[in-house]
């Protein structure tokens, strides 16, 4: 399993001082940022769609191998309630290509107040585009049914596995990558995750059968994002090391 772990989102002033180096201009945060992650979150699409020229920036102020993951915009998962946006998502994933091979998986959030609803799932699912990592992130408890775990397997969509005060826990595969976010629990954003949590989702994480795991933090409070990103990054690969020893060793050759 490779493993992407970051946050969601790197410009925080609130970080200053806190991951940030106090005399760190923001222009430099990101490339900052890099050198402890191999991927982040990008939150800002959803309230509006950057210039390319933005994307193609960040990539460039990045290293081989980093990754962005976008949350699409909110007029297609909040205003229009993924009805009629065969055009936004057209714009998009035109957008999304901005960051070349460093993008990593489009995220679409539904609202809470979004419920069950099969015909319109099947069909949002339709006007997809497979050859992006498409990632699907419920809200609503009503959502967390076997019927939708089968529609999005049919459909190789990714479902999002969340640490949440508002929907289960469900460590659910539905596509050959794994995508979790955690927003916190008791206090939301400003959650900090202890190491005995961490180590039961390390454990439970461990366990999927995927190829790939894109993991945020979003509890951004205070920097505990970052440190709580980089303990579970350190758990994780611990437990992946440990697996590969285990795994049986192919048999050498006699003379």
């Amino acid at each position: 399993m490779k493993l992407y772990v970051g946050t969601s989102g790197w410009s925080y002033s609130g970080w200053r001082g806190l991951f940030y180096p106090e005399n760190l201009e923001p222009s430099e945060w990101l490339p900052f940022y890099c050198q402890y992650f191999s991927t982040v979150e990008i939150n800002m699409t959803f309230y509006r769609f950057p210039r390319p020229e933005t994307l193609e920036r960040w990539a460039e102020l990045t290293p081989d191998g980093f990754t962005f993951s976008l949350k699409a915009n909110r007029r297609i998962t909040h205003v229009k309630r993924l009805r009629e946006v065969r055009a936004d998502l057209r714009y998009m994933y035109i957008l999304a290509q901005s960051l070349g091979r460093k993008l990593g998986c489009l995220l679409f959030q539904l609202p809470p107040s979004l419920r069950l609803d099969l015909p319109l799932l099947e069909d949002f699912l339709g006007q997809l585009e497979t050859r992006f990592l498409n990632v699907i992130e419920f809200r609503h408890p009503s959502w967390y049914t076997e019927p939708v775990y089968e529609l999005l397997r049919q459909k190789k969509v990714i479902f999002c596995i969340v640490s949440s005060r508002q929907v289960p826990s469900e460590t659910v595969v539905t596509a050959p990558v794994a995508y979790v976010r955690f927003h916190g629990l008791t206090a939301g954003y400003r959650y900090f995750y202890p190491d005995t949590e961490l180590e039961v989702w390390a454990s439970n994480l461990c366990q999927l059968r995927v190829n790939e795991c894109f993991i945020y933090f979003n509890n951004d409070y205070q920097a505990y994002a970052v440190q709580n990103a980089r303990k579970l990054r350190s758990l994780l690969e611990s437990r992946l090391e440990k697996i590969k020893e285990k795994e049986p060793q192919p048999l050498k050759k006699t003379e």
